[in-house]
Parts: C-alpha cells; structure tokens; sequence
C-alpha cells in the first residue's frame, strides 16, 4: 500500500470513527446514566429550560402544584424552607423559611393552603396560599413524610415514615386529631377520588393499607408479591388503579384497586421515589434517586411502558401542569447550584 492511499485510507477511517462516535455518543450517556440497566429506550420528552433556584445546592423533595394560581411549591429539604415558583412568568416568588428538613409539601387549592412536613422538627407546617405565611404548627409524629387530603372528611393524613403511623389532622381546625397505628417503616400516602378512602404503603411490611376516612379505621390490608421498599405511590381513580414505586429493588407495581390484585410489574430506574400523573395524555411519570425517569401510557385499554431515560442527577422528583403538560424536575445540584428542568412531551 502506497503513501498516498495509506493517508486516504487513515482520513476514511478517521472520518467513520467520528461519525460513530457522534452518533453513539447520546446513546452511550444515556445508558450511563441508567446505573446498568439494559433496554432503556429514550424520553418522548423534549427540554423547555432550566431556571435556577435560590439556596444551597443541596436536597430538594416532594413538589406540590396548584394549576388555578399556576404556583408550584417545592420542599427544599437541605436548606428547610419551600419554594414558590410562578409557572407561568417562570420565576421565583416566595421562599419560606424556618420548616426544617422540609420532606412533603402538598397544596390543597379548596382551603388556599398548602401543608408541609417539618422532619427536623418532627411538626406539620400549614402555610396561608394568599400571603405564603406560616399560619399554624402541629404535632406530626417521629418523622412526617409524605401527605394526603380527604375532601369530603376534611382530614389531612401524614406518612409517620420511622414512627408507624398515620398522623390524622383536621383541616378545619388545624389540629392533631388521631394516630394510625399501621407499623413498620411507612411508605407515601395517597388519597383515591373513587373509594373516598386513603391508602398508605406499608414499606417494610410490602403491604398497601386501606383506610376510611369517616372513622379512620383500616379497612384492608392488601399483599405485594415481590414488593420490596414499596415507597412511592400514586392512585388513578378514573382507572380505579394504584401504581407502587419499589425503592429496593427498582420495580414498579400496577395494582387493581377493584380486585385488590397486582396485575403488572415493570422495570424502572434504580430506587423510584415520587410518581406523577398528567390525566390530559393519560401519562404516568416516575422518578428514581438514579437519575432516570420512565413514563407509562395508562388508559383503560392496558397500561404500556412507552419511555426511560436520564434526566440529571438525582432526578428523584416530578411535578406535572395539566393544564401546558409541562413536566418539572428539581434538581439539588447541576455545576454547583440547583435548578428547575422543565420538559415537555414531544
């Protein structure tokens, strides 16, 4: 082989590396990103933005949305306060301070008032919508987690993660009025608009709990098969469906409500933690500590796996607008600051 094609051959060669290299090289990020696991596919979702956020790049938690004043409140667990952000100028309005070790945060737009779980001092925190003030402390139990609310009750109930528990608060009184005892490590709490009844995963336990709100008695307690760490929850009345985020071994589990049966299991991103719903494309969201989120299409047809990807860092917490189907991702630290990724679907 002559100088001269030797060189043409050496450009060819270079030239048809670079090009693998390119195209593989979203691919080869993506599967980083997915802790190992094999058939990750992309995320029909594409990025709106980034907006930073205030504080410390340290641990953000659950996020709460009120799409009537397009506010999205997010429980900054690392610096104890919630973040208020406007949705639709796509900015910060408020921090409040002083919940500290802040985990759960949920708005409930009927009572213009928000709740958040103060872990660090072991209280629920009811916040004022109007004027974003703390009006009320009360007692929540060893360690307040996740939230739900019973309209038709008026009751708010608290995950007592290490304490057992189901703490039970008036919302028109803003008072403690009663303790579940369910035992075990508690997972998240959900309310289901079909039953009117509350249901908590008992995470050490692998059960789902059932309890009516009328007397806070617990009217079930169903069996996971295979569920391990069963932490994140989220409920689709319409469906008459509760889907159970497996933290320990990354699973998540689609039960029917009706029949008291699990009827699916899918793979997810490793340690699944928050769930999120957008009822306008029937699309269920999961975010997991690894960073990955997967996406469900859930209709009455059958539920299908229909997306995986890496969306950051520690991507563990989605928040859905049904109104733009805007997904958002609070993330604790990218290039030293956290910020709010914003996706949308494609």
């Amino acid at each position: 082989m002559n100088s001269l094609i030797r060189m043409d051959y050496r450009r060819t060669a270079i030239a048809f590396m670079m090009l693998v290299i390119v195209a593989a090289g979203p691919l080869t990020d993506h599967l980083a990103g997915a802790a190992g696991k094999a058939a990750v596919t992309g995320l029909p979702l594409s990025h709106v933005a980034d907006f930073p956020l205030p504080g410390r790049a340290s641990r953000l938690d659950y996020v709460s949305f009120d799409p009537d004043r397009h506010l999205l409140f997010i429980a900054h667990l690392g610096d104890s306060e919630v973040i208020v952000f406007q949705t639709q100028t796509s900015r910060v309005v408020a921090r409040i301070g002083n919940v500290a070790a802040v985990h759960g945060v949920l708005v409930v737009p009927e009572l213009s008032r928000v709740y958040a779980s103060a872990t660090g001092t072991n209280e629920v925190v009811a916040i004022d919508e109007v004027t974003l003030r703390i009006t009320r402390r009360m007692p929540g139990g060893v360690y307040p987690d996740g939230m739900a609310y019973a309209p038709e009750a008026g009751k708010l109930y608290v995950s007592d993660e290490t304490g057992g528990t189901e703490t039970v608060i008036d919302t028109r009184s803003n008072r403690r009025t009663g303790t579940i005892e369910l035992g075990g490590t508690i997972g998240n709490t959900q309310y289901d608009a079909a039953s009117r009844h509350i249901f908590v995963n008992a995470q050490s336990r692998g059960q789902l709990v059932e309890i009516n709100p009328s007397n806070d008695a617990i009217v079930a307690r169903i069996d996971l098969p295979d569920a391990k760490g069963n932490h994140g929850l989220y409920i689709v009345p319409q469906a008459h469906l509760a889907f159970i985020a497996c933290q320990d071994n990354a699973r998540l589990l689609q039960l029917d409500l009706l029949t008291r049966q699990v009827v699916q299991s899918f793979d997810v991103g490793d340690h699944p933690d928050v769930l999120a719903f957008d009822p306008g494309k029937d699309v269920l969201y999961v975010a997991g500590e690894a960073g990955i989120v997967s996406m469900f299409a859930v209709r009455l047809s059958g539920v299908a796996h229909i997306g995986e990807g890496s969306i950051g860092a520690n991507a563990h917490v989605v928040g859905v607008d049904p109104s733009t189907h805007r997904v958002y991702f609070p993330l604790k630290n990218v290039e030293g600051r956290p910020l709010l990724r914003v996706m949308q679907p494609q």
